[in-house]
């Protein structure tokens, strides 16, 4: 089964940090807490990131420069399309900030399987996974599904997808 969801079904929120907003695309918790969260978010300037302990984070950079995330231990450069992974626990800022960035978030809960973000353009049979999020930049097919840029599909089933940009796929089993 595809569950598909446009803009219409998204959510925005504030950071929590307060300097900012989080358009939230998924989120499940199990438990009373965070499981699995999938949301978007604009970085218009150098600064501190939110602190979530315990939680693991991906960041991919969708459009913009990119920009660095710094902190004790971390220096990672997020340029565009290209995932960087962290931990929610540790005090990051975004430094280097030339352009506004949208990006594209994953965070899971410590004992949550590790997500695994992909970019790929072009044909590609993905594999029947325990869940599988693809989030298009531009036009995709996944199975008979049209999507639009902006819009997310979850699945546990095996799919071919085709897109001519670039196209998010996170998969996590068990």
């Amino acid at each position: 089964m595809i569950r598909h969801l446009t803009p219409a079904d998204f959510r925005v929120m504030p950071w929590a940090n307060g300097r900012g907003t989080t358009t939230e695309l998924w989120r499940e918790d199990r438990d009373g807490r965070l499981w699995l969260r999938l949301s978007r978010a604009s970085v218009v300037e150098d600064g501190p990131f939110s602190m979530f302990p315990g939680i693991a984070r991906s960041l991919t950079v969708l459009t913009g420069p990119g920009f660095d995330l710094v902190g004790e231990g971390v220096h990672l450069h997020a340029a565009p399309f290209v995932p960087v992974a962290f931990a929610g626990g540790v005090a990051v800022r975004a430094a280097g900030v030339s352009a506004t960035c949208d990006d594209f978030n994953v965070m899971t809960t410590a004992d949550a399987p590790r997500p695994v973000v992909r970019v790929l353009t072009g044909h590609h049979v993905l594999a029947k996974c325990t869940f599988t999020a693809i989030y298009a930049t531009g036009p995709a097919r996944l199975g008979d599904l049209a999507m639009a840029p902006g819009e997310l599909a979850l699945t546990d089933e095996g799919l071919e997808l085709e897109s001519s940009a670039q196209t998010l796929v996170i998969t996590l089993a068990g």
